[in-house]
């Protein structure tokens, strides 16, 4: 897709990379990357008990740009048409319930994923927006996402790992297909950063750049190259006897690292050309589609939250043109068989599945045939993971300027995600200045849980 840069302007690269690339200066290799996420676990106190919900996993399809929910999700037919677009309302398979003649399939699916059209928030500019939704909190006045090495709050993702931590060999976090510059762990630190995918899943030859040599290659010619480190590694054993523990810890978690480039589970989760091409198909063979069924491939193999980041969202100019022929075909076969392959593989009582922008769309249409940016009013999809699907709730105004029901907001959301996975969104972390920050300050949504 061409349209890859804002409308400020500015590209959305990930620029917090754990793996090949750093942040701070620092390179976060995948060695470095377990140790600090065994060292977060040794943290955790002995004393927790079991997580009645450690089997809860969440996969977040964040659109960047901002969906225009009000010609997907929450269409407005009695609208004037500087309102009501171009789009029509069709029946899904919940009566009562209708979305846009552009989401057919969707329309099958929502009896297993509710909408929340009552969602507002008060920020309309991406990088803050971004930074509210994927943490649950809203930004201070200083805060510059484009210029910041991470964001101030933790992402879901980032809390999810540092509560829960990892199950088995898995990652306990991954953000596919790439990192949004606030899907970082902010004051949780490095043991509860992600492992960030940082290649296309729908490319073709496609492999994971941290798991190199690609997955393809020998178990036994990794086994040589490890050979090979260590002839190298003699001749730095003289310095490393000098150094602290933490430091030659870096070797065992070296190993670590070898261990699940070479484990049948790394293969089986990663490798996702072992998927039917048929199924596939049914994804989509463009990015969202192949990383949503990235996304169940990982979940099966243990991580609990995988993070997928999808753009150009950002339709100011010919809003209908890209939504109908580039965006929306892409989001209907890769959200709907995303929800239909979980149900039907048993998983979708232990996957939550959270699809939202960062705002919605002007209920006005623009000189250029686009909808601006609108935060006071959109819908967001939550489904899985013990949340009744089929639902509406909330209602948003006759134009979709605000809603007409009691809102609910980003804090909301992050601490409904939380209670569905067992967390206690009330709970208080401290930040390096000691300073106590609830996990989340919004209210469960109860009508979902």
């Amino acid at each position: 897709m061409a349209r890859q840069t804002f409308c400020d302007g500015l590209h959305r690269r990930n620029f917090l990379h754990v793996g090949a690339a750093g942040a701070l200066g620092l390179n976060f290799t995948l060695p470095w990357l377990l140790e600090r996420q065994a060292r977060a676990k040794e943290a955790r106190s002995a004393g927790e008990g079991t997580n009645p919900k450690d089997d809860v996993s969440l996969i977040f399809l964040f659109l960047k740009g901002g969906l225009s929910t009000i010609d997907t999700f929450d269409l407005k037919p009695q609208a004037p048409a500087e309102i009501r677009g171009e789009f029509k309302p069709i029946d899904t398979s919940v009566p009562g319930i209708q979305v846009g003649e552009h989401l057919p399939r969707v329309a099958r699916q929502i009896d297993k994923f509710s909408l929340i059209r009552s969602f507002s928030h008060v920020d309309s500019n991406h990088g803050p927006a971004d930074h509210y939704m994927l943490t649950g909190y809203h930004p201070t006045p200083s805060f510059n996402p484009n210029l910041s090495p991470n964001n101030e709050r933790p992402a879901l993702g980032s809390v999810i790992s540092h509560k829960l931590g990892p199950r088995g060999a898995a990652p306990p976090y991954v953000c596919v297909p790439k990192m949004h510059p606030s899907a970082g762990s902010a004051y949780l630190g490095p043991g509860a950063a992600p492992f960030v995918i940082e290649a296309d899943p729908s490319a073709p030859g496609f492999s994971v750049p941290d798991l190199t040599p690609p997955l393809s290659l020998a178990a036994s010619r990794v086994a040589n190259r490890r050979e090979l480190l260590k002839q190298v590694d003699r001749f730095q054993q003289a310095a490393e006897a000098e150094v602290n523990k933490s430091a030659r810890d870096v070797g065992v978690f070296r190993q670590k690292a070898f261990d699940l480039m070479t484990s049948e589970q790394a293969m089986e989760a990663f490798d996702i050309s072992r998927e039917p091409e048929q199924l596939r198909d049914e994804y989509g063979r463009h990015s969202l589609g192949q990383s949503c069924l990235m996304a169940r491939r990982l979940v099966e193999a243990g991580v609990r939250c995988v993070s997928i980041d999808h753009t150009n969202w950002d339709t100011h100019d010919n809003n209908f043109s890209v939504l109908k022929n580039e965006l929306l075909p892409d989001l209907d076969s890769g959200m709907s068989t995303l929800f239909r392959d979980l149900a039907e593989r048993g998983m979708l009582e232990t996957t939550i599945v959270l699809v939202t922008g960062e705002f919605g769309r002007t209920p006005r249409i623009n000189q250029n045939a686009g909808r601006d940016h609108w935060g006071p009013s959109f819908t967001v999809m939550l489904g899985g993971g013990g949340v009744p699907g089929g639902k509406v709730i909330g209602a948003s105004s006759a134009h979709a300027e605000k809603p007409a029901t009691s809102p609910h907001g980003p804090e909301d959301l992050a601490a409904t995600v939380f209670h569905l996975l067992g967390i206690d969104p009330h709970e208080e972390f401290y930040t390096p200045e000691r300073r106590p920050v609830k996990i989340a300050e919004g209210k469960v949504i109860r009508e979902l849980v």
